[in-house]
């Protein structure tokens, strides 16, 4: 019924102290207002006047007050706690997501942990605001009532005491059907996320192939399988909730008649028979409310469940050894890589060795699925390797997620992530004190000058995430300009930064970005053959092992591997 996880957030204690003492408090309120009401009704049957009730009547109101100041109270606590509990678990799920890097989204899926992040809380969030009033509840308003109809009589309170087991049991059976719909409907809410995500991403990729209808059947056919859990699922929890209110009810109905027989017969007084009967819906209500909100608390609890398993993962501790800035007498060996992605039985790079002194450019180059990516993300430290000896200026490390290696860094994926921010800011997301001057410089040199002159508000305008929209040749022009902005870093990693732009476009940038690339360390990720002839080395990557490296004369004489890739990438 509740998560036990709950009871390791902070302060849960002592919110469920102050639930459960306003469950008590309500619990009385509603015991006053059965009697004060009975009490004036049973008045008014032996004939006294209603002006005489007026003290009654007026306590019960006042119970009725209370009771909704209960709720009330009751609400605002949870609201607030739930709030602040759906920020924190917001926060650590961001905060692990960035620790663990690309690993974690490749292990849950990029739509998985997008929808968890946002949906996932609000459902957790959610779940904290039900679970715990109806637990409290529960807890203390049906014992309570039952104790004063026992008091008034125990025969009633005999059979309410009865028959309150027996609608459990049917609940909890009815639970475990429900439980078990909403664990699959929420499998099939991930794998929907995730491929409707992935799907995406490539649609360029697959209009380009002709493959968009295909993958649009396949997005319709998971989507159906999700509707298709989602209304099992409500099957289940509607006729949970029709069965109990007509158990509940019947329950109520057969008291009533027990009640109206004594009391033809005398064998109980009107006063503790109008009140019984007033408590016997009270007695049954925190139940049903339980039962009507259990499909919305299994979703909460799931969710909960899914980011508790991520929030679990324990990242293996990297030892940190301060590694001096990168110079032209630098040397950086790696031999025996060897990485292999979760769930992926095969390793993605295996066995690799690589030698680099100074500033150069290194191109890597491969078809796609040989590795390029994972390699610049292990070099990037946003990956692990499970085994490596890699040395950096005589210093040995086992991955590159060294803070003193990554300050050095400066990435360029395929779509650079612009920030909803003003222009400015973006281009001096290294620099952020960076003057006017060397932003406008930096605009100069990789030719976004246009752009500002288009622009309503010039560097100051508000772009990405819903703002200004930019083109992908624009987008990497802005991330050239923060490359150049930072000269301190001296360490550039490209993944396929030309991939998704016209020919044209990537000419003109090319032009740009080889002097960025002087006296700069350069991993520059590519499936584009005219890129080589500006590198110093080439790593020719065939599933993941390097079946060839060397300047591109050597690797043209030799008539290897890269000239199979050149000549296949040529026939594509």
């Amino acid at each position: 019924m509740i998560d036990k996880k709950l009871m390791s957030f902070p302060g849960i204690r002592r919110v469920l102290a102050l639930l459960l003492g306003l469950a008590l408090l309500q619990a009385a309120s509603i015991l006053g207002q059965a009697c004060f009401l009975a009490k004036a009704i049973t008045n008014l049957w032996e004939g006294k006047s209603l002006t005489e009730q007026w003290n009654w009547i007026l306590a019960f109101v006042a119970c009725y007050l209370l009771r909704h100041i209960c709720l009330l109270l009751r609400t605002r606590i949870l609201d607030n706690y739930a709030q602040q509990q759906a920020q924190r678990l917001r926060q650590d799920l961001l905060t692990k997501v960035f620790e663990q890097g690309p690993q974690i989204i490749q292990d849950q899926g990029t739509g998985n942990v997008t929808t968890m992040a946002l949906e996932g809380i609000d459902q957790v969030e959610n779940y904290l605001q039900l679970i715990l009033a109806k637990v409290a509840t529960m807890t203390i308003v049906p014992w309570v009532l039952l104790a004063a109809v026992w008091l008034l009589d125990w025969k009633s309170g005999a059979f309410l005491l009865a028959i309150y087991p027996l609608i459990i049991i049917f609940m909890i059976v009815l639970g475990y059907a429900a439980q078990a719909k909403a664990d699959h409907q929420y499998h099939t809410y991930q794998l929907l996320s995730n491929h409707f995500v992935d799907s995406l991403r490539g649609i360029d990729t697959l209009r380009y192939l002709g493959l968009s209808r295909r993958y649009a059947r396949s997005i319709f056919k998971t989507s159906e399988r999700f509707r298709k859990a989602t209304m099992s699922t409500l099957r289940i929890a509607i006729l949970s909730t029709f069965a109990l209110d007509f158990f509940t009810t019947l329950s109520i109905a057969v008291v009533a008649v027990i009640l109206g027989i004594r009391l033809i017969n005398g064998a109980i007084l009107l006063f503790p028979a109008l009140t019984i009967l007033i408590l016997s819906p009270e007695y049954f209500l925190p139940i049903r409310d339980f039962s009507n909100d259990y499909h919305a608390t299994l979703d909460g609890k799931n969710a909960l469940t899914a980011i508790e398993e991520i929030l679990a993962n324990k990242k293996n501790e990297i030892k940190m050894i301060e590694l001096p800035t990168w110079r032209t007498d630098s040397h950086l060996t790696i031999q025996q890589l060897d990485f292999t992605y979760a769930k992926q039985t095969s390793p993605t790079l295996k066995q690799l060795d690589l030698a680099v002194t100074g500033f150069q450019k290194i191109g890597i180059i491969g078809l796609s699925g040989s590795g390029k990516s994972t390699l610049i993300n292990l070099l990037g430290g946003f990956l692990n390797p499970d085994r490596a000896q890699i040395q950096i200026a005589g210093k040995t490390i086992s991955s590159f997620e060294q803070p003193t290696w990554q300050r050095q860094l400066i990435y360029i994926p395929q779509n650079p992530y612009i920030f909803r921010a003003t222009l400015r800011e973006n281009i001096a997301f290294y620099r952020p004190s960076a003057s006017i001057a060397a932003i406008k410089e930096a605009v100069k040199v990789v030719g976004l000058e246009q752009l500002v002159a288009e622009l309503p508000h010039g560097l100051d305008t508000q772009i990405g995430e819903g703002a200004r929209g930019l083109s992908g040749g624009q987008a990497q022009r802005i991330a050239l300009a923060r490359a150049f902005l930072d000269q301190q870093r001296k360490i550039l990693l490209f993944d396929e930064p030309t991939a998704h732009l016209d020919i044209e476009t990537e000419v003109e940038l090319k032009e740009r970005m080889l002097p960025l690339m002087e006296n700069h360390l350069v991993f520059f990720a590519t499936h584009r053959l005219h890129w080589m002839q500006e590198m110093d080395q080439i790593v020719v990557l065939d599933h993941g092992r390097i079946a060839e490296q060397g300047s591109l004369a050597q690797l043209q004489q030799q008539q290897g591997a890269f000239a199979k890739l050149s000549q296949s990438l040529r026939s594509v």
